[in-house]
């Protein structure tokens, strides 16, 4: 009770493979939240009783005033527990935000592991980078490091269609075509997995 359900939520965020989310345990994040409300409860209650025998909270040493201590100092590990599996998988979806927040959807296999404000929180912080490099006329999400050339050839992994305008030109991206795109067009698809680079 005292703190068991937070500490497996917790490991099994830190047991994953960095940047790649596990399914948010629905289950166990409600179970410590329960926790969190019969700690406070508890709390609540050892607190009326000492009030209510006329003894000061603050400085009362009794089976109480300690039974209400670890009440509190359980509740306060449960909620730095819960914020910081909260805090770290919105850390993940910010950086798959600058990944692949152009078009503002997950991938099929990412997309089921978040939970629906998960995804909620995914678009709005997409669609905040959008504005962001609106506003600037300028793409936030290229390389920090400059490449040699500006153009790349990608060969497509998916059959993308026809029609897709680009900076410079439309293309029909059929299934296993190459193409010599601009590093700017060509990133967003290579980062969903669409295309891949070609280096030879």
């Amino acid at each position: 009770m005292h703190g068991r359900k937070a500490y497996e939520l917790v490991k099994e965020l830190a047991s994953g493979e960095k940047g790649h989310p596990k399914i948010f345990n629905t289950e166990l994040f409600e179970r410590v939240i329960e926790e969190c409300n019969e700690h406070h409860n508890a709390l609540q209650s050892l607190i009326r009783i000492m009030q209510d025998e006329g003894l000061e909270v603050q400085t009362a040493r009794n089976a109480d005033r300690y039974g209400a201590l670890i009440h509190h100092l359980s509740l306060i590990r449960n909620k730095r527990c819960l914020m910081a599996y909260v805090y770290n998988r919105a850390e993940i979806i910010r950086d798959l935000a600058w990944k692949v927040g152009l078009l503002h959807e997950l991938p099929s296999g990412i997309q089921e592991k978040f939970s629906d404000s998960e995804e909620q929180y995914f678009i709005d912080h997409s669609k905040s980078l959008k504005l962001y490099m609106s506003q600037l006329s300028l793409d936030v999400n290229v390389d920090i490091v400059p490449p040699k050339d500006p153009y790349i050839k990608v060969r497509v992994l998916e059959d993308l269609g026809s029609g897709i305008i680009l900076s410079d030109k439309s293309a029909n991206f059929a299934l296993h075509s190459m193409h010599f795109l601009k590093r700017t067009d060509a990133e967003q698809y290579i980062a969903r997995g669409l295309m891949e680079e070609l280096t030879s």
